[in-house]
């Protein structure tokens, strides 16, 4: 049969990135007391497509997609993944990216009450001539306005913030430490269970600790200039305020790499 796509293209113009979008596919994921967790990710798979070629093969994505997840999709066998779209299309340069919900159980600080937290995570790997990997988790949290607390005569205003952070690292990296990087530069975490006790030490917890959106941020690129593994990062907080009709927000992005 004609192959349409494999004729040459007398345009002249390269196209960055063509491939398909969306893709929902199951994913098993690795866990670090050694079990596994099954759950559904949002994946996009791209080429680079030169100008003398008219188009690219669509339907190899999901081949190579397949023949990929036999085994849990761990972060290591991402750039093969990624090289493999490269050779299998004959392309120049890949990018494949996953978006899935993770689930980490968690207890209540105070009774232990266990609960299901859900994170936002995503794997995006570039591969050219080097592999380029890149994981990012977003994780809800609190935080108190200092700023009220410090001028009101009783109480201060608090809200849900969402924290995230993408980083490269070199060695293993599991979410659950990322998880805690996130939370820990927070007034306070979130719980899925919390009983009035727990209630009590959460509320207490947030008000004795109280962080503007940039405290979080500089709190985080604390932490994480801390940790030796993680070699460049792309951080940020978004309040949601609970007294205004907008939104706080603060990013950094550091290359630890370069002095």
């Amino acid at each position: 049969m004609v192959d349409v796509q494999a004729s040459r293209d007398q345009r002249n113009v390269a196209i960055d990135r063509v491939g398909v979008k969306e893709v929902v596919y199951p994913i098993r994921l690795r866990e670090p007391e050694g079990g596994e967790q099954t759950t559904v990710a949002n994946i996009n798979m791209y080429v680079a497509l030169p100008h003398y070629k008219k188009g690219t093969h669509m339907s190899r994505f999901l081949e190579v997609l397949n023949d990929h997840t036999s085994e849990p999709l761990t972060p290591d066998r991402i750039p093969k993944l990624t090289r493999a779209i490269c050779e299998r299309l004959g392309a120049e340069d890949a990018h494949f990216e996953a978006r899935f919900t993770y689930f980490i159980k968690k207890l209540a600080p105070v009774t232990g009450q266990p609960g299901l937290m859900n994170y936002k995570v995503t794997f995006e790997c570039n591969a050219n001539h080097v592999e380029d990997f890149i994981i990012g988790v977003a994780a809800p949290a609190t935080s108190l306005c200092p700023c009220s607390k410090e001028i009101s005569e009783y109480g201060a205003h608090n809200q849900r913030c969402e924290i995230e952070a993408k980083v490269r690292f070199k060695g293993n990296l599991w979410i659950e430490e990322l998880v805690k990087h996130l939370e820990a530069a927070a007034s306070c975490p979130v719980f899925a269970v919390l009983k009035r006790p727990d209630e009590k030490f959460v509320t207490e917890k947030a008000f004795e600790n109280p962080k503007f959106v940039e405290d979080i941020v500089r709190d985080l690129a604390v932490s994480l200039n801390k940790d030796d593994r993680i070699t460049w990062y792309q951080i940020n907080s978004e309040n949601f305020e609970s007294i205004h009709s907008h939104n706080a927000y603060a990013q950094i992005t550091r290359d630890k790499r370069v002095k």
